[in-house]
C-alpha cells in the first residue's frame, strides 16, 4: 500500500503550498527550484489534475491543492512531534549515565572529580537502578555501565572493567585474623546470589580453611556498598569485588587478607546506543571512563 507513495514529491509539495513559492520550498529542501517545479508537475501528472497556480511572484493552491495540504501537512506534523518524543533533544552541555547503586557510589563518584575537572563544561546526572535499561527504546539515557558477561548486540560497548573477588576487612581485623580461627563473614544477597556463595566456597577452598562448611555467613546485605561499610565497621571481614573495594582500600579504611588469593567474577562494561558515542558529552566521558578503566586494571 504504502510502496508507490512519492514521499519526495509529497515533502516538495508540502513546503511549496506551505510557503507558496517554488524557489523557498527548494532553499529549505536544500535542492534547486527547477528540481521542485519538475517534482510538482510529475505529481500533478500522477494525480490528473492541477495542484497550484501558477503566478509571476509565486504559486497558489488550488482547491485540490488545499485538501492534499490539509493531509500532507497533518501527517508531517504527527511524524514530527512522534520522533520529538521518541528522541529528547540531546542536552548541549550534559549527559545521563544509568548504572547500579554500589557501583556509582564506590567506584564512579569518588573518580567523577576528576571528569568535572577535566571538563568543567559537561554535567553529569547519575541514575542508579538494578533494572536493566533498554537503550534501544529509552532515548533519555546516554551511557548504562553494566555487569555482567553476556555480550550486548545492537549496542556499541565503549569500554570494559575486569573484576576479581577477595577477602577484605578493617585493617585492625584482618592483622588479627588466624586461619584456623573463623571470623565473622559478610556477604551480599545480590541478584545473582549463586555468584557470592559460590565465590566463598571457592576462595575458602583455596585458602585451605573451613570458614564457610559449617555454615553460611553471618552478615548478609542486599547491596555491596552495605557490605563494605559493615566491614569498614570491623563487622567482620567481606568478599568482595576488587573494582568496588578499591577506593575504600585506598582510603586505608580496608585492607585485603591474603591479596594474592582470589576468585574469578564478572566485568562492568559501558554501552550506548549506535551513533550516541559521537555527541561531544558522550564522547568525552566515554574517552575519561576508558582512561580510568584501564589505570584501575593495571
Amino acid at each position: 500500500m504504502f510502496a508507490h507513495l512519492p514521499v519526495g514529491a509529497l515533502r516538495a509539495f508540502e513546503a511549496a503550498a506551505r510557503l507558496q513559492s517554488f524557489k523557498l520550498a527548494a532553499a529549505e529542501l536544500h535542492v534547486t527550484p527547477t528540481a521542485v517545479s519538475h517534482q510538482m508537475k510529475a505529481l500533478e501528472h500522477r494525480l490528473g489534475l492541477p495542484l497550484f497556480a501558477r503566478r509571476a511572484r509565486g504559486v497558489s493552491l488550488t482547491a485540490a491543492g488545499e485538501l492534499l495540504f490539509r493531509c500532507v501537512h497533518g501527517a508531517w506534523l504527527d511524524i514530527a512531534q512522534v520522533l520529538q518524543r521518541l528522541q529528547p533533544a540531546l542536552s548541549a552541555s550534559g549527559l545521563n549515565v544509568s548504572t547500579t547503586h554500589s557501583f556509582a557510589a564506590l567506584w564512579l563518584v569518588p573518580r567523577l572529580g576528576r571528569f568535572h575537572d577535566a571538563w568543567p563544561q559537561y554535567q553529569v546526572s547519575l541514575s542508579s537502578t538494578p533494572v536493566v535499561v533498554d537503550l534501544g527504546q529509552d532515548a533519555s539515557v546516554d551511557v548504562a555501565i553494566r555487569y555482567g558477561t553476556r555480550a550486548y548486540p545492537g549496542l556499541t560497548s565503549v569500554c570494559g572493567l575486569a573484576e576479581r573477588f577477595g577477602v577484605y576487612g578493617a585493617p585492625a581485623v584482618v592483622a588479627a585474623l588466624r586461619p584456623a580461627r573463623r571470623p565473622r563473614l559478610i556477604s551480599v544477597r545480590w541478584r545473582d546470589s549463586q555468584l557470592y556463595e559460590s565465590g566463598w566456597r571457592d576462595w575458602c577452598d583455596r585458602a585451605g580453611v573451613n570458614w564457610i562448611r559449617a555454615r553460611g555467613p553471618d552478615r548478609v546485605y542486599e547491596e555491596e556498598n552495605y557490605a563494605l561499610q559493615a566491614a569498614v565497621a570491623g563487622q567482620g571481614v567481606v568478599l568482595a569485588s576488587s573494582i568496588m573495594a578499591s577506593a575504600l582500600v585506598g582510603q586505608g579504611l580496608l585492607a585485603p587478607y591474603r591479596p594474592g588469593l582470589h576468585v574469578s567474577g564478572a566485568a562492568y562494561t559501558a554501552l550506548c546506543a549506535p551513533g550516541r558515542e559521537r555527541h561531544p558529552p558522550v564522547r568525552a566521558f566515554l574517552d575519561w571512563l576508558a582512561t580510568e578503566m584501564r589505570q584501575a586494571q593495571a
